[in-house]
């Protein structure tokens, strides 16, 4: 609908400030009342099947019998409706229905601040200074609630029987059971579909972060729909490669090398940090494995003596490290890191980081869903570089790209 230029001059009126158009008593509000008032009346006329002040059509049957109060919380505030009644109470309200204090728009705009980390007991202040509408942390934590079975049907929902490149990783949280705060561990999976778009594939809690549950969460992919993966990128857990390949055999394991430096400088002192890291960066950096074979002995050489764990633990994995060498160098930074889920879990972290502990399950995956929910819509393009690596997939692992795409 368009609103005329006279009209809107006629409703401003005097409004001069941004308080006379959306403050407590502004004009948005006195008009969102008086329209919905409005919509009441015609849809009790509709109702009674005559209008308002038709009183030959009184005589018939039912007819209006007055109005009652009611306070319903909207977008601009909290608004004081007279709501038409008739004298055998068979009217259904569609604009306003029986028993509902919000109006559409309310519960989103609750869910949207919550998506963002704010408390129950901040939204409700939140509400109050803008708005003027006093609700209750138990009415926004039942809207909140509403999306636990959205989350729960987006959590079992059907995946894509094939994706590139999928990253594993998990974030550690705090929960409060039975009065007692645990660390749990939330397990993530990125997917990127074949046409280069990120998708989270689904969360999922668990106490300690290990390869047993890992391979739950695998199967369950599985499951869901999920009968191939090219590259699957992971930290470097101990069983985790092998967990990956118990359920998908043909997959190839790619260690993160961003979470195998980090677990390198646990070993090292603050003098040697930056010599250390430079020398690592001439493993991964490497034009070809076996330079990167060259450069990983002289690393020993120059390292062992002080730093023996280090080499150890690159030697012990380097089979799991090298697969990315395969690769062109702009192709390279897509496969050798979990920086695109490591992005997710900072969005995740920033969300939960205004939190001090979470009552149960429920109430931790209410939040993260929502969060992701936000995260994901600024993916609205291809990851860079995407055609150059699927064209090189299709050669690398012919004849398992499917025949539709």
């Amino acid at each position: 609908m368009q609103l005329n230029e006279k009209l809107l001059d006629e409703l401003l009126g005097n409004a001069q400030t941004p308080e006379d158009l959306f403050g407590k008593s502004g004009l948005l509000k006195q008009v969102t009342k008086g329209l919905v008032e409005r919509m009441l009346e015609r849809e009790l006329s509709d109702h009674l099947g005559y209008d308002k002040h038709d009183k030959k059509s009184e005589k018939k049957g039912n007819y209006r019998n007055g109005h009652s109060k009611k306070t319903v919380h909207g977008n601009h505030g909290s608004l004081e409706l007279k709501i038409p009644r008739d004298r055998e109470d068979s009217f259904e309200p569609l604009v306003v229905p029986k028993g509902e204090t919000r109006l559409p728009g309310f519960e989103e705009k609750v869910i949207s601040l919550y998506a963002r980390g704010m408390s129950t007991r901040e939204i409700q202040g939140h509400l109050q200074e803008l708005y003027g509408v006093e609700v209750s942390p138990t009415l926004i934590s039942n809207i909140t609630d509403l999306v636990i079975e959205e989350a729960k049907a987006w959590q079992s929902r059907p995946l894509d029987s094939l994706y590139p490149i999928v990253y594993l990783d998990a974030l550690r949280v705090k929960i409060k059971e039975d009065g007692r705060i645990h660390n749990k561990a939330i397990y993530l999976v990125l997917g990127i579909n074949l046409y280069g778009r990120k998708d989270v594939l689904g969360l999922w809690i668990s106490k300690n972060e290990g390869a047993k549950f890992w391979m739950q969460v695998l199967t369950d992919l599985k499951n869901r729909g999920v009968n191939d993966i090219f590259i699957a990128c992971c930290d470097g857990l101990s069983g985790f490669p092998e967990a990956i390949e118990a359920v998908y055999p043909k997959t190839q394991v790619q260690l993160c090398i961003v979470h195998m430096i980090r677990n390198s400088l646990k070993y090292v002192s603050y003098k040697d940090y930056k010599g250390v890291c430079a020398d690592l960066k001439n493993i991964y950096r490497a034009s070809t494995e076996e330079e990167a074979e060259v450069q990983l002995v002289s690393f020993g050489e120059k390292w062992d003596q002080k730093y023996p764990s280090i080499g150890q633990m690159w030697l012990r994995n380097w089979e799991n490290i090298t697969p990315f060498f395969a690769y062109p160098a702009d192709i390279r930074k897509v496969i050798y890191t979990t920086n695109p889920l490591e992005s997710v879990n900072r969005s995740l972290r920033k969300t939960l980081k205004t939190k001090g502990s979470f009552p149960n399950d429920d109430s931790l995956s209410k939040l993260l869903f929502l969060a992701l929910q936000n995260v994901s819509k600024k993916w609205t393009t291809p990851i860079r570089d995407w055609k150059a690596a699927l064209n090189r997939f299709a050669i690398m692992f012919e004849g398992r790209m499917p025949q539709d795409y």
